[in-house]
């Protein structure tokens, strides 16, 4: 098995290097990056795609239940252990389904079990990824979709966008339906090719394929307007910088 891509973050120097220190005894893990704060937790999540996240929940700007949530809104199979000396968050940690929750001051072969639990777990993804799936060909490229209604195969071609809609995610197709299922979001993106589908947005993938134009919408973000819809999405200002270099 491939090593385990873990990200720390602790507002405290000497928490991230015990955390540090964790992550080199435990066995199969590699040590992908560490931040301060929350932003730069998220940052650096996008950058590096951990599997596992460490990381405290009291910290400047965005603590660490707000980062838990956004990290499961791009990755919704990413452990996320907390490590904090409050236990008054364990009920918020836990509805994130955290992995653990370990309270300061933890021991060392504490934390190095969690860890091995949490090798075990993704251990036991990975196999049964493999065994459920065969080789894939290009001739076999549909996606199956679950939703209300029961199940659809989709070509991702026919798919215009992805995005939040209340408490469900919308597949909007090019024959104008639109279909709502449960999975999250980032899950239905992991699924996507990214050759064509882009992340425009928290709560929008869209087809590149399809993009028609982009216009400006207040002074961070733009409208990005589809083909053969009146449905349009909105692109952040950072994400517009990286499509534009992605075009040239």
């Amino acid at each position: 098995m491939e090593n385990i891509r873990i990200l720390i973050g602790d507002d405290d120097p000497g928490m991230r290097l015990v955390m540090r220190k964790l992550a080199e005894r435990a066995e199969g893990y590699e040590l992908v990056g560490e931040a301060a704060d929350g932003s730069e937790i998220i940052g650096l999540f996008d950058q590096t795609h951990p599997d596992v996240v460490l990381m405290d929940v009291e910290m400047p700007g965005m603590n660490g239940i707000e980062c838990g949530k956004a990290i499961q809104d791009r990755k919704p199979k990413t452990i996320i252990i907390f490590a904090t000396a409050h236990e008054e968050y364990m009920k918020s940690a836990f509805g994130l389904y955290a992995f653990d929750y370990l309270v300061k001051p933890f021991t060392l072969e504490r934390a190095l079990n969690t860890l091995r639990l949490a090798r075990e777990r993704l251990s036991e993804q990975r196999r049964a990824v493999s065994a459920a799936l065969p080789a894939r060909s290009d001739a076999v490229r549909r996606m199956m979709i679950k939703h209300k209604e029961g199940v659809r195969l989709v070509d991702p071609e026919d798919i215009l966008m992805v995005q939040r809609e209340e408490r469900a995610t919308a597949i909007l197709l090019r024959d104008g339906s639109k279909l709502l299922t449960a999975d999250p979001l980032g899950e239905i993106e992991q699924r996507l090719p990214p050759e064509i589908f882009f992340r425009a947005h928290r709560s929008y993938i869209i087809n590149l394929e399809q993009i028609d134009s982009i216009m400006p919408y207040g002074r961070w973000t733009h409208i990005v307007r589809l083909r053969g819809t009146q449905a349009d999405a909105l692109i952040t200002h950072e994400k517009f910088e990286e499509l534009e270099r992605r075009f040239q």
